[in-house]
């Protein structure tokens, strides 16, 4: 990654240097400039403007000598300090030609002459002293707009001549009773204690040819766009100008007509963007005045070495964020979070005199993240971008691979090894996605750590991993790596100062190394061992055989045919006789779902239900029983009185409980049935409701609200739930049938279903047996004062026309 933003600060260096980024680098300059400018004149500068009004009235242009003379004598009345005449005067336009050579030779009067070759150039008025001339110090850069002031020259064969422009010899004309001495260095001027360094062709964000920075210059600091008091000529002339705006003042001279053109193009924007010349030598004067007399700064620049330091710096800060951030739009706003961050030190690095290079550390910045996040879209194409491994599209890749290097081979097997963590769903509803983040990154490096340099590990799925590699015809060296990294992954992974346990089910698969095989079948048959290994209970390791594939084909098919059974109403519900042992009367039934296929026949509920479960098909099959048994109860309560009190059981699927309207379906059902909610029980199991003890015990409550009554189904063996049993509104315990069939074989049973039947009884529950077969476990159970029993013993589940004939027969049990 340093690499990479090496490589484009190098670019975008070069590029720089070659001036790619001078046009920019230029309009970043003129934007602060902008935000800097302030309304503030220099008290030290008045300046006189010629009009177009003015030229309109005098009715000639250029002005007559006669005119431009009486000019500066009512100027001078006033005794200003110094009077730069911003007008070339090298062609006399008389009358009055001789009384304004006079006044141009006075000694306070400084007058400009243009420097160029040929009909370029314009001289300065006849007979004016060289030390009161000065030249047109304008300097333009590519874009044609103001920035540097050209202020001294040396030219001739030995640099003996020299040159002072119109500025500079404004501000030493003003600074003479002040006996700050004037000198000319190698790379800077000087006035008094003050440098003036000189601008190079790759000051700031200068990169320029040598030719272009010749002489002496410095960068115009545009303090304001009206740097000084204006007054034009006739207000001069007809005496309405106050004599203190002139005395001790620098009085410049000049045209602000736009009819004369003399208007030059600045930073500003707007309305502000030409300036006169007059006012924009006012600026420079002003400027060299500041430094001098104020202590103002003059632009200063990084070297060379510290702006790529500075450029790189900021490729550096742009690959940190495109690598370390995930969210598109974070990455977004943190990169233009980074871009208004650099404008703004850049702007408050101008605002103390210093042009640092911001473009280029913008590009470097913008370049670098998209770089980043074009590699970062190609490595997630191939890589985890959580564990940094091989993804399933390269393992498939790795593993074709190794196939084609091993074709020559006659002997060994390429094993693939499925892994998948368990319980880790449990982990991050637990304990946080961030934990269960990083237990993934503790799996890959243990992992890691324990496998072959020469093995293939990928992450394949949110907490699957596949490991590729070559053994021996022995497949009990494949099973060895299984079993070492089953024994690694049980070791507890250390969270928050907590151990957190976990363990991995293994799934192998083997190929011939001459065989051929496809890298993605080969991957799928070591996952089918993986699922068959969860399925047998977890934490253990399965190799592949044919059989399991036609298992997961079935599986597949099971899947399919449970979809469209639910769509075309292929299942029926039968109803299990619930017994009262005082009475011997019908109590209640629970409502059973039956899949009769037109095709496959009879498929136990045992087949379907777990992959309904699992599929979440359970929803709209559960919304189907619950309407159903619902309606049913209905229709035996309106033919038969004795079936007033009756209960209708219903049992409810984990999936159905954790549905967010669940009690809305419970309510609809009620009301399109017409059901009274005090014959509907809804059976839910032990491990449901410890999943989220806390939810579970408002939603029961809500649940009991509607009148319905509450079962726990298969008391006992779950999760232990004593110490909430109190707290849970339910009605009755159901003691699982596994207790019952039980009881005959041993005193320890009959004193469990004892202490249940006593506990139910203590907490205000009555208690339904399941399961029973025999006439001594209901006469035990009778014994123990369990209220009701379920089982073959009373009847098997019956379709819903003999379940009506146990009305219509008004059938009794022996009590």
């Amino acid at each position: 990654m340093v690499l990479l933003t090496i490589f484009i600060t190098s670019i975008v260096i070069t590029v720089r240097r070659f001036g790619g980024l001078q046009f920019l680098e230029l309009i970043a300059y003129d934007w602060m400039v902008n935000l800097h400018s302030q309304e503030e004149k220099d008290p030290r500068l008045l300046v006189v403007e010629i009009t177009d009004k003015d030229i309109e009235q005098q009715n000639s242009w250029p002005i007559t000598d006669e005119t431009t003379a009486l000019l500066l004598e009512k100027l001078q009345q006033h005794q200003p300090k110094v009077i730069g005449f911003d007008l070339y005067r090298e062609v006399p336009y008389p009358p009055g030609t001789e009384t304004l050579r006079q006044e141009l030779q006075k000694d306070n009067v400084v007058v400009i002459q243009l420097l160029g070759d040929g009909e370029n150039s314009v001289s300065a008025p006849p007979g004016v002293s060289q030390e009161q001339i000065g030249f047109n110090d304008i300097v333009l850069d590519i874009d044609d707009v103001l920035r540097r002031n050209l202020m001294y020259v040396k030219f001739g064969e030995g640099k003996d001549q020299e040159l002072y422009s119109f500025s500079l010899r404004l501000s030493l004309k003003y600074l003479e009773d002040r006996n700050l001495q004037f000198q000319v260095n190698d790379n800077s001027l000087q006035i008094g204690e003050v440098v003036f360094p000189d601008l190079q062709a790759n000051s700031g964000g200068y990169q320029i040819e040598t030719s272009e920075t010749a002489g002496w210059q410095i960068l115009v600091n545009y303090r304001s766009p009206n740097i000084a008091q204006r007054v034009t000529l006739t207000e001069v002339l007809t005496g309405q100008v106050a004599p203190n705006l002139i005395k001790d003042k620098i009085v410049l001279i000049g045209t602000s007509a736009p009819s004369i053109k003399d208007i030059l193009p600045t930073p500003y924007r707007g309305s502000q963007t030409f300036m006169p010349g007059v006012v924009a030598q006012a600026q420079m004067v002003s400027q060299i005045l500041n430094v001098t007399l104020d202590g103002a700064r003059l632009f200063w620049f990084w070297p060379e070495l510290i702006e790529g330091f500075w450029i790189w710096s900021w490729s550096l800060w742009g690959a940190a964020i495109a690598w370390r951030l995930r969210e598109p739009l974070l990455i977004v706003t943190a990169g233009i979070a980074s871009i208004v961050g650099l404008g703004v030190i850049c702007f408050a690095t101008f605002s103390f005199g210093g042009w640092i290079p911001s473009i280029p550390a913008a590009l470097t910045l913008a370049v670098t993240m998209a770089s980043v996040l074009g590699y970062k879209s190609l490595y997630n194409l191939f890589y985890d971008s959580l564990t940094g491994l091989p993804n399933r599209t390269l393992f498939a890749k790795q593993l074709k691979e190794l196939k084609q290097r091993n074709r020559s081979k006659s002997r060994g097997l390429i094993a693939i090894l499925c892994l998948d963590l368990d319980r880790f769903k449990l982990i991050n509803d637990g304990l946080g996605y961030q934990a269960g983040d990083r237990i993934l990154i503790a799996t890959a490096q243990r992992l890691q750590a324990h496998l072959d340099s020469k093995a293939i590990l990928a992450r394949v799925g949110a907490d699957e991993f596949a490991i590729a590699f070559k053994t021996t015809e022995n497949t009990a060296e494949a099973i060895i790596v299984a079993e070492k990294l089953e024994r690694e992954l049980k070791i507890p992974f250390k969270l928050r100062e907590q151990d957190v346990f976990t363990s991995a089910s293994i799934g192998l698969a083997l190929n011939r190394v001459g065989e051929d095989f496809q890298p993605e079948e080969l991957l799928h048959s070591s996952q089918t061992a993986m699922f068959k290994a969860k399925a047998s209970g977890k934490s253990r390791h399965e190799v592949f055989a044919t059989k399991m594939h036609e298992q997961a084909f079935k599986r597949l098919q099971l899947e399919a045919d449970l979809n469209q059974a639910i769509i075309n109403q292929e299942f029926e519900l039968y109803y299990q006789p619930i017994i009262s042992f005082t009475t011997g009367m019908l109590s209640g039934f629970e409502a059973l779902v039956r899949w009769q296929s037109p095709t496959r026949g009879f498929i136990s509920p045992g087949a379907f239900i777990p992959v309904a479960e699992e599929t979440g098909l359970i929803v709209p099959m559960g919304k189907w029983i619950l309407e159903t048994a619902c309606g049913q109860m209905q229709e035996w309560k309106t033919e038969f009185p004795q079936a007033e009190s009756v209960m209708m059981s219903v049992n409810l699927s984990s999936r159905q409980f954790t549905q967010p309207d669940l009690v809305a379906q419970i309510q609809e059902a009620l009301n399109t049935t017409g059901l009274d909610p005090s014959n509907l029980k809804l059976e839910i199991t032990e491990s449901m409701v410890m999943n989220d003890v806390e939810s579970t015990i408002v939603l029961l409550n809500q649940l009991k609200e509607l009148n319905i009554k509450i079962s726990l189904d298969d008391f006992g063996t779950g999760f232990s739930s004593f110490s909430y049993l109190h707290r849970f509104p339910t009605d009755t315990l159901k003691i699982d049938r596994s207790f019952v069939v039980n009881m005959s074989q041993g005193v320890k049973t009959r004193e469990i279903v004892s202490t249940i039947v006593i506990l139910a009884h203590k907490l205000g529950m009555d208690v339904i047996a399941e399961g029973i077969e025999t006439e001594s476990e209901k006469e035990i159970l009778q014994g123990f004062n369990c209220e009701y029993g379920q089982g073959y013993f009373f009847a098997k589940p019956l379709p819903k026309e003999d379940a009506t004939k146990l009305f219509a027969e008004n059938t009794k049990w022996s009590a």
